[in-house]
């Protein structure tokens, strides 16, 4: 590590470089890391595209104050939403988050004297699922928001101190910097968001549900001590309605999708048997609690062939 910590601070000098920050472990460990190297010349921008978890725009400028790090919190959510109107298309919805997140940025980067760095928290897996490691002729699995590059306006150069580093390994980086078992425990999130958990195309009342169901899901695994066993776990928003019943009246509503795997690395991974007194208890919370959805199902695909999220 320390030898990354100096290879940073020759690379980098005296230039400002600004972080997206989204509170998850890969850009926490890149912005302690950079820290390390640089102090005050790293600025943090935590955006909100609103397609994050429920209430986590908050939690995360709270999770990082008094930690030394000089973080701007950015509520763009509305413009990503304008964006995204219409659009179900999983990749080029990727791409519009990604052009959005990158304008937002430009923006911010602006208001600060001399920049001359972009940081991105972006790790090995994402860049093997994005293009072909060794430039052959694979097939590009999904796009990544956070990879291939910058538009010609944006004129940043582009640092990324993880970018060969599995997730595990991002971990024992982070440990090796005193950095808190909460941060570096946190479960994969990706950059996109609930933008690729919903499937199809994206509002804000589908914002809505999705956070609800998410949160009921997530606060469960903590509670019933399973969170820590678990790589990582969400919900999903399927773009079909199905019949059910509530009291004497037939509904037509959502149906969502449970996911939770095991992994080491996020390249493969097997589906998690949770529970079934957990699995019960958090789909009658669901239905019962989160107005628009009447079923609720468990994904048991493994990766691969199925990704980890579903779009």
């Amino acid at each position: 590590m320390d030898s990354t910590v100096a290879h940073l601070k020759e690379k980098l000098g005296s230039d400002k470089v600004v972080l997206g920050l989204s509170g998850g472990v890969d850009s926490s460990v890149a912005a302690f890391l950079l820290h390390k190297a640089i102090g005050s010349q790293l600025h943090c921008i935590f955006v909100n595209n609103g397609l994050l978890r429920k209430n986590e725009f908050e939690q995360v400028l709270e999770q990082y104050q008094g930690l030394g790090l000089n973080v701007k919190g950015v509520d763009a959510s509305a413009r990503f939403l304008k964006a995204l109107e219409g659009e179900s298309d999983p990749e080029k919805k990727r791409k519009i988050i990604g052009r959005v997140f990158i304008e937002v940025f430009d923006d911010e980067a602006n208001l600060i004297e001399d920049v001359n760095w972009l940081a991105q928290g972006t790790i090995y897996p994402d860049v093997i699922e994005s293009v072909s490691a060794t430039g052959g002729p694979s097939a590009t699995i999904k796009s990544h928001h956070n990879v291939g590059g910058l538009p010609d306006f944006m004129k940043l150069k582009v640092v990324e101190p993880l970018k060969l580093l599995f997730k595990d390994e991002v971990r024992r980086v982070g440990k090796s910097m005193g950095m808190s078992p909460e941060i570096l425990g946190r479960h994969p999130f990706p950059g996109p968001g609930l933008g690729i958990r919903i499937l199809g195309d994206i509002t804000a009342e589908k914002v809505r549900i999705l956070q609800e169901v998410d949160a009921i899901f997530i606060n469960g695994l903590k509670e019933w001590g399973l969170y820590d066993k678990i790589w990582q776990a969400g919900a999903m928003l399927l773009p079909v309605n199905s019949v059910g019943v509530m009291g004497d009246e037939r509904t037509y509503e959502k149906c969502v999708a449970l996911r939770a795997v095991e992994s080491t690395d996020g390249m493969t991974a097997d589906w998690v048997d949770l529970p079934h007194d957990f699995l019960q208890k958090t789909s009658n919370d669901i239905i019962n609690k989160v107005k628009g959805v009447n079923r609720v199902v468990y994904d048991i695909s493994s990766k691969p062939p199925a990704t980890i999220e579903w779009e």
